[in-house]
């Protein structure tokens, strides 16, 4: 047996608006739960594109450059060699789409994570919109534009650009595929050894944490349809 004084005094006086509140109340935590996996991902996915470490290659001692390291990046190449005991030298240089050198792995990958950056950004600027009317209390009919579904799809869609760069850079990596830089950077076209770096391992976080939040936000638009429309069986 429940008491009055159990009972929550918004209940009491306003009990059909207490009831319409609870699945906004929910429906908004679970926004913000996407909310703030999608904004770590779209900070990560923006992190990755300044890394350098995408590719490292070992290069060992040779007529064009002494033992040292060179890190691959999507906008940037570094070299970095030991000159003495207590001191490097780092020489770094910038690139574009249009660099006539780059492979096509190397720009089809710098288009998708900056179409994947803007398709992100879209992402939380549509669930900021749905955050604002949960918790305003504002109930859209149906609509043309679900700001929560929209969220959804463009943050699948940004995990998926995101992906397909990842899986690239892994393929050109395994298959130890060169890059013919030019003769002023004094770079191999293949080095002895490479393998994936730090960039790499966080472009693959940005991924799944962008499609993790457009499942959420899915995934919660069809379990709230399927509870205003609730099947029935036939008795």
């Amino acid at each position: 047996m429940q008491h009055v004084s159990d009972v929550p005094v918004f209940r009491l006086f306003f009990p059909r608006r207490a009831a319409a509140m609870v699945p906004l109340i929910n429906s908004a935590n679970c926004q913000v739960a996407g909310f703030v996996v999608a904004t770590v991902g779209w900070i990560l996915t923006t992190t990755s594109m300044g890394l350098v470490e995408w590719r490292v290659w070992y290069v060992e001692n040779s007529a064009l450059l002494p033992p040292g390291l060179v890190c691959v990046g999507m906008w940037k190449v570094c070299v970095y060699h030991q000159v003495s005991d207590h001191s490097k030298a780092t020489l770094c240089q910038r690139y574009g789409y249009r660099t006539a050198y780059l492979p096509l792995d190397i720009r089809v990958s710098q288009s998708l994570l900056l179409i994947a950056s803007i398709l992100g950004l879209l992402g939380r600027a549509s669930i900021i919109f749905a955050l604002r009317n949960a918790y305003l209390g504002v109930v859209r009919g149906n609509t043309n534009f679900n700001p929560l579904v929209t969220s959804g799809i463009l943050n699948l869609a940004s995990g998926v650009c995101i992906s397909i760069a990842v899986v690239w850079n892994y393929h050109s990596v395994m298959s130890e595929q060169g890059i013919s830089f030019p003769p002023s950077l004094s770079i191999p076209f293949k080095p002895n050894t490479q393998e994936i770096g730090s960039a790499f391992l966080v472009a693959c976080l940005a991924a799944f944490m962008m499609l993790l939040s457009g499942l959420i936000f899915l995934s919660h638009k069809f379990s709230a349809a399927t509870q205003v429309h609730p099947q029935t069986s036939d008795m």
